[in-house]
């Protein structure tokens, strides 16, 4: 399975679909950063391995942004209360 990624990821179709999506060749950095991350965490034991995980996860910024009933509704009025006026 990983030796298929990673010909994937070297092939000629891979680099030239992300150089015409993104513009640029992909150096793979992500995607090796991940396997290497991945093998390593496969030789810990499942404690500490949940362990990793949690600490990881707490560490992470969340991609929501949480908001009080009336920040959220400042806010909505802000972005979307110039729909109101169109009627």
């Amino acid at each position: 399975m990983y030796i298929y990624m990673v010909i994937h990821w070297a092939a000629p179709v891979h680099q030239m679909q992300q150089y015409y999506r993104v513009g640029v060749l992909d150096n793979c950095y992500g995607k090796w950063s991940a396997l290497w991350d991945c093998l390593y965490l496969k030789t810990k034991p499942s404690s500490e391995l949940q362990e990793i995980l949690e600490a990881r996860e707490k560490d992470e910024s969340h991609i929501w942004t949480f908001r009080t009933r009336e920040e959220a509704q400042s806010n909505w009025q802000k972005k979307f209360g110039h729909l109101d006026d169109m009627d």
